[in-house]
Protein backbone atom coordinates (compact mmCIF):
# COMPACT_ATOMS: atom_id res chain seq x y z
CA UNK A 1 0.00 0.00 0.00
CA UNK A 2 1.39 3.43 -1.02
CA UNK A 3 1.76 6.50 1.33
CA UNK A 4 -1.26 7.99 -0.35
CA UNK A 5 -3.61 4.92 0.14
CA UNK A 6 -2.88 5.00 3.51
CA UNK A 7 -3.24 8.64 3.70
CA UNK A 8 -6.82 8.07 2.31
CA UNK A 9 -8.07 5.61 4.58
CA UNK A 10 -6.57 7.44 7.60
CA UNK A 11 -8.88 10.96 6.56
CA UNK A 12 -11.60 8.67 6.05
CA UNK A 13 -11.41 6.50 8.81
CA UNK A 14 -10.92 10.14 11.19
CA UNK A 15 -14.11 11.10 8.99
CA UNK A 16 -16.39 8.80 10.19
CA UNK A 17 -16.59 6.52 7.06
CA UNK A 18 -15.37 3.20 6.66
CA UNK A 19 -11.90 2.27 4.57
CA UNK A 20 -12.43 0.87 1.69
CA UNK A 21 -10.29 -1.74 1.83
CA UNK A 22 -10.86 -4.64 4.43
CA UNK A 23 -8.23 -4.68 7.32
CA UNK A 24 -5.91 -7.47 7.89
CA UNK A 25 -6.30 -9.64 11.15
CA UNK A 26 -3.85 -9.40 13.37
CA UNK A 27 -1.13 -12.60 13.48
CA UNK A 28 -1.91 -15.51 16.08
CA UNK A 29 -0.35 -15.08 19.18
CA UNK A 30 1.46 -18.08 20.75
CA UNK A 31 -1.23 -17.47 23.34
CA UNK A 32 -4.38 -17.68 21.31
CA UNK A 33 -3.46 -21.55 19.98
CA UNK A 34 -5.24 -24.37 21.52
CA UNK A 35 -3.96 -25.96 23.77
CA UNK A 36 -2.08 -29.41 23.10
CA UNK A 37 -4.11 -32.54 23.29
CA UNK A 38 -1.46 -34.94 23.16
CA UNK A 39 1.43 -36.13 25.59
CA UNK A 40 4.77 -35.17 25.28
CA UNK A 41 5.46 -38.90 24.79
CA UNK A 42 2.42 -39.22 21.74
CA UNK A 43 4.18 -36.32 20.61
CA UNK A 44 7.84 -37.43 20.28
CA UNK A 45 6.90 -40.59 18.63
CA UNK A 46 4.99 -38.37 15.65
CA UNK A 47 8.49 -36.52 15.37
CA UNK A 48 10.36 -39.56 15.37
CA UNK A 49 8.40 -41.17 12.58
CA UNK A 50 8.26 -37.71 10.19
CA UNK A 51 11.92 -37.10 10.95
CA UNK A 52 12.16 -40.91 9.57
CA UNK A 53 9.56 -40.34 6.77
CA UNK A 54 11.42 -37.08 5.89
CA UNK A 55 14.52 -39.20 5.73
CA UNK A 56 12.50 -41.20 3.35
CA UNK A 57 12.03 -39.17 0.96
CA UNK A 58 15.01 -37.49 0.78
CA UNK A 59 16.84 -40.67 -0.06
CA UNK A 60 14.28 -41.00 -2.89
CA UNK A 61 15.19 -37.22 -4.05
CA UNK A 62 18.74 -38.21 -3.53
CA UNK A 63 18.36 -41.58 -6.17
CA UNK A 64 16.73 -39.13 -8.36
CA UNK A 65 19.58 -36.46 -8.29
CA UNK A 66 22.15 -36.79 -11.53
CA UNK A 67 25.31 -38.43 -10.85
CA UNK A 68 27.52 -35.20 -11.79
CA UNK A 69 25.41 -33.54 -8.63
CA UNK A 70 26.60 -36.07 -6.00
CA UNK A 71 29.23 -33.76 -5.07
CA UNK A 72 27.30 -30.34 -4.96
CA UNK A 73 26.03 -28.73 -1.60
CA UNK A 74 22.32 -30.20 -2.48
CA UNK A 75 24.12 -33.69 -3.16
CA UNK A 76 26.13 -33.94 0.11
CA UNK A 77 23.13 -32.63 2.41
CA UNK A 78 21.26 -34.89 1.17
CA UNK A 79 23.82 -37.33 1.58
CA UNK A 80 24.23 -36.72 4.96
CA UNK A 81 20.91 -36.35 5.89
CA UNK A 82 20.36 -40.25 4.86
CA UNK A 83 23.24 -41.29 6.68
CA UNK A 84 22.01 -40.06 9.54
CA UNK A 85 21.01 -43.28 12.22
CA UNK A 86 17.32 -42.38 13.10
CA UNK A 87 16.57 -45.63 15.22
CA UNK A 88 17.93 -44.82 18.54
CA UNK A 89 15.60 -41.92 18.37
CA UNK A 90 12.42 -44.07 17.34
CA UNK A 91 13.43 -46.37 20.49
CA UNK A 92 13.75 -43.68 22.97
CA UNK A 93 10.89 -43.62 25.11
CA UNK A 94 10.97 -40.43 26.90
CA UNK A 95 9.53 -40.46 31.03
CA UNK A 96 5.84 -40.20 31.44
CA UNK A 97 6.61 -37.03 33.89
CA UNK A 98 5.96 -36.76 38.05
CA UNK A 99 4.54 -39.81 39.52
CA UNK A 100 3.50 -41.36 36.98
CA UNK A 101 7.24 -43.10 35.86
Amino acid sequence: MTGAERQARYRQRHAGGQPTTPRRHPPVKLADRPPQRRSRSQRWQAAAAELVALQAEYAVWLDALPEALHDSATGQALQAIVDLDLDEIRTIQPPRGFGRD
